[in-house]
């Protein structure tokens, strides 16, 4: 019975008799987890709605970034000039609020963890 509470997202089972301060320790436990999760939650809601602002091209952009390519090898890929691609990889750094490279990364990982830095799916 304990392993099936467990399974369907109990924070603690108790057996009778418990004493009282078992049971508020449960209870103080299911809401900080609870908080934690409402925080990750906003914060993803945060970094989709950042995701959502950018503009397809500056989308592109983000994802070659993250995968490690240089503003010369993205320039080649997407046909355009490494000036361009500077450009809208400024306006993806403003825009997601990431104050580097590996700070944009865990952002996209947060959105979308199986994508982030992978080459066959976008975020």
């Amino acid at each position: 019975m304990s392993v099936r509470a467990m399974k369907d997202g109990a924070v603690e089972f108790l057996t009778k008799p418990f004493r009282d301060q078992d049971l508020l320790d449960a209870i103080h436990q299911a809401l900080d987890s609870d908080r934690v999760a409402r925080e990750q939650r906003a914060k993803a809601a945060e970094l989709r709605r950042r995701y959502e602002s950018l503009t397809p091209r500056e989308r592109e952009v983000m994802q070659l970034v993250i995968r490690g390519l240089l503003n010369k090898q993205i320039a080649s890929e997407l046909g355009a000039s490494e000036v361009t691609i500077k450009m809208h990889r400024g306006q993806v750094m403003h825009k997601m609020r990431a104050e580097s490279v590996v700070e944009l990364l865990r952002m996209a990982e947060t959105i979308a963890p199986i994508s982030a830095g992978t080459s066959h799916t976008k975020v």
